[in-house]
């Protein structure tokens, strides 16, 4: 007789590095999947660490048959959430090795869920949207980028077997960079550059604290009215802007002036998963030595495009794509003639994004990963 399936909460110190060491029994034959940091798993676990805790609760929850952990969960809380999207939890971090230990994993979840409350579930976020939001369902076989998740395919019938439906798609768009904008694109971009009244500049990461100020001050407008966003905190974005600062490079991040006042902005990073693959997960005793020669000059061979934003102000008329594309040309140009880089990814967008998706689908541009966010009542 096979053992039974016991789901207990995590409660131990041993418990949680089992939670966190669970991905790499399940991928261990996957060439996609890239081990992430154990110690970026942890901070993000750690009430001390990560200030989403500052307005979040968590619960995470093991599945065992024996001594093996054979699944994984956390189900959690998040109040500004709810004050957007009122009674709606959230479970995330989810990895099953089977259709048993993966049901009865969200029955866990959702069962914490009611117990505080929660009358739905959006999800999976691992925690938050700012983290790694949506499940895996098409792009399988190319390995994420920095901030982007990888699942097993077979995680979609489990979710859907549960009883959720899709309530959002999320894309990313890749493409090759040496490939010149189309005419008329290119055109607008001329005009931009001749027009006196548009700047399109460099971040200066000597003033980083301010520059990150500008660009989440634009953010919060531009973003303000899309599903799903919750405006960081003050202890968030600085958590956030702790992280991101080592990988910042200055001409790969503009800021879009208009008559001398920000009014966009776009963020492109090297794909970090890169530098991390062949750490498998570990950062001692030589990954710290490794990881910190890589960063002092981060060029990869891909680079990803994770936020840009346009003030609401300029969203209508020509002015928003017109900024958008000067943007992504001069950050093009710069890649491929300094840096060697010939690959990018845009995203995520969501499907309903109409400015968004018809900027992200650029000439030689298509979809390479669909994260999917799904809903169910509780």
């Amino acid at each position: 007789m096979s053992k039974a399936l016991a789901i207990t909460p995590v409660s131990s110190r041993a418990d949680r590095a089992a939670f966190i060491d669970l991905p790499w029994a399940i991928y261990a034959d996957d060439p996609y999947w890239v081990p992430p940091l154990k110690a970026e798993v942890k901070g993000l676990l750690d009430p001390d660490t990560n200030p989403w805790f500052g307005h979040g609760e968590l619960q995470l929850f093991l599945a065992r048959r024996g001594e093996e952990v054979v699944g994984r969960i956390s189900a959690h809380v998040d109040h500004l959430w709810i004050e957007r999207y009122p009674g709606q939890g959230h479970w995330g971090l989810f990895e099953a090795k089977d259709a048993e230990a993966g049901a009865a994993l969200i029955a866990a979840a959702e069962d914490w869920l009611r117990g505080k409350g929660i009358t739905s579930v959006v999800g999976p976020f691992s925690l938050s949207i700012w983290d790694e939001p949506g499940l895996l369902i098409d792009g399988f076989e190319e390995k994420p980028m920095v901030m982007m998740g990888h699942h097993s395919p077979a995680y979609e019938g489990y979710v859907e077997d549960a009883g959720y439906a899709k309530v959002k798609d999320l894309h990313t768009f890749a493409l090759d960079i040496r490939i010149d904008m189309i005419p008329v694109i290119d055109k607008l971009i001329q005009l931009g550059e001749k027009n006196p009244r548009i700047r399109i500049r460099d971040v200066d990461k000597s003033k980083f604290d301010e520059e990150a100020a500008i660009i989440l001050d634009i953010l919060n407008d531009a973003w303000s009215d899309n599903w799903g966003y919750i405006p960081l905190t003050d202890a968030e974005i600085a958590y956030a802007g702790k992280k991101l600062k080592p990988i910042i490079v200055e001409d790969l991040v503009k800021i879009a002036e208009v008559d001398g006042e920000p009014v966009a902005f776009m963020l492109t990073i090297p794909d970090v998963n890169e530098l991390i693959d062949d750490l498998d997960g570990r950062l001692l005793p030589f990954g710290w030595a490794k990881l910190l020669w890589r960063l002092r000059k981060p060029y990869t061979r891909r680079v990803r495009v994770p936020l840009m934003g346009v003030r609401k102000s300029h969203q209508k008329g020509r002015m928003a794509s017109q900024l958008a594309f000067m943007m992504i040309e001069f950050t093009r140009r710069v890649c491929v003639d300094k840096y060697g880089i010939n690959f990018g990814e845009f995203g995520w967008v969501l499907e309903d994004n109409q400015g968004m998706m018809s900027i992200a689908q650029l000439p030689g541009a298509g979809t390479n990963h669909t994260y999917r966010v799904y809903e169910k009542a509780l």
